[in-house]
């Protein structure tokens, strides 16, 4: 039988974060949203609270957390900043540090990694270029390997945090063709600092999530040490994949958090609200919606937690790829659009003034709506995954 309950230390460490994040998060969601800026002062709180260094080893500076810890970890942020923007931060940091944990080389490791549980470097994910990033295997960027050196080339596009690597330091773990003929058994990982000669970024501007930074950059024969690499040659594919599955938990869970404080926030304002001389949480169009979103909810938080649970169990050998590749897709297919369509009705019930800025709801309407509409995999990838697995890759509407 599987007990999806909390540890005592992880029901400990869940609220004791949730009071910190809530009196030196939540009071500042609005200006962050606004000043489209995440102030040094957070990102500097949740280094100084172990949060970015969660999922990164002891040895390098971390706390080695388990991924349902982590997960909670980046729901509490969400809930806090319900326009997700520093949940999102978070979560690359701490889902990217982990990969490199496992695949880095021990240069690599002790050089970035004490850096970014430190909160003094970031790291991130580069994939997506401009023609699309659903299509891992038909990326376009290159690398070549000169001497000691990666040679690389290409564009990446949509990717998050630009603005503040080039800023604070760090990289991105990115993924670049080295043997083009074989697709995708010819890619590298290859984790990118930002700032080496021949990169050039560019930023978007987004409708939500607007205090992190969205951009993309160009590569042009740059230059990157073949101590870099995250795995072996022409099996980055591979690796990033499970990045992927890792990182599609952790989305989950900011979704989770954003959509709880939000469904709060709304049950306490139609006990409050009246209308007709009554509340207006006694008329069944409300009442039960709230009844169907709180079930909802719930679905969702259990699959996050089994994904996350999953995820654990991977990690100590007890379950293969396939089975995290399904629990996190199934995590993913689920919680985002659930969570943005209860953010979304909970704003109705806020008539006017949820569609203010007054109100912090639409933040999370525009935060969380990234999430359904592509980041970490679109939907209808994650049903791709769980089908391709479950019926066998020969059934594959991509075959």
């Amino acid at each position: 039988m599987v007990d999806f309950d909390l540890s005592e230390e992880q029901k400990i460490f869940q609220r004791t974060f949730r009071e910190w994040a809530m009196a030196n998060i939540a009071p500042r969601a609005r200006e962050i949203d606004d000043k489209s800026r995440i102030p040094d002062e957070v990102m500097d709180g949740l280094a100084s609270q172990g949060i970015l260094g969660l999922s990164i080893p002891p040895k390098y500076g971390g706390s080695g957390a388990d991924m349902v810890t982590c997960s909670l970890a980046v729901e509490e942020v969400a809930y806090a900043d319900i326009s997700v923007a520093t949940a999102v931060m978070t979560l690359l940091n701490i889902g990217w540090s982990l990969l490199i944990s496992r695949y880095g080389t021990d240069e690599l490791k002790e050089e970035i990694l004490p850096q970014v549980a430190q909160g003094k470097k970031y790291v991130g994910i580069a994939t997506t270029e401009p023609q699309g990033g659903s299509d891992i295997a038909g990326l376009q960027c290159t690398g070549r390997r000169e001497g000691d050196y990666w040679v690389l080339n290409g564009e990446k596009a949509y990717i998050s945090q630009v603005r503040e690597m080039k800023e604070k330091g760090g990289g991105y773990c990115t993924l670049v063709k080295t043997d083009p003929e074989k697709r995708h058994r010819g890619m590298t990982f290859i984790f990118l600092p930002m700032d080496l000669p021949g990169i050039e970024t560019t930023l978007v501007h987004n409708m939500g999530r607007t205090g992190l930074s969205t951009g993309g950059f160009f590569m042009k024969d740059v230059k990157v040490p073949v101590k870099n690499t995250l795995g072996e040659p022409n099996m980055g594919f591979y690796v990033a994949m499970e990045g992927f599955n890792l990182a599609r938990i952790l989305v989950a869970s900011a979704c989770l958090g954003c959509a709880r404080r939000v469904l709060e926030m709304g049950a306490a304002y139609i006990k409050e609200r009246k209308l007709f001389g009554r509340p207006i949480a006694k008329f069944e169009g409300i009442h039960f919606q709230y009844s169907d979103f709180v079930t909802k909810l719930e679905a969702a938080t259990l699959l996050v937690r089994r994904a996350a649970w999953t995820a654990d169990q991977f990690m100590a050998g007890k379950v293969d790829i396939h089975q995290l590749a399904v629990a996190s897709a199934q995590a993913k297919l689920y919680a985002p659009i659930e969570c943005y369509h209860i953010v979304d009705e909970v704003m109705t019930w806020f008539g006017a003034y949820g569609y203010s800025k007054e109100c912090e709801v639409e933040m999370g309407v525009r935060g969380v709506r990234s999430y359904s509409v592509g980041a970490e995999g679109a939907q209808n990838v994650m049903r791709l995954i769980i089908g391709s697995h479950l019926l066998g890759p020969e059934y594959s509407p991509t075959k």
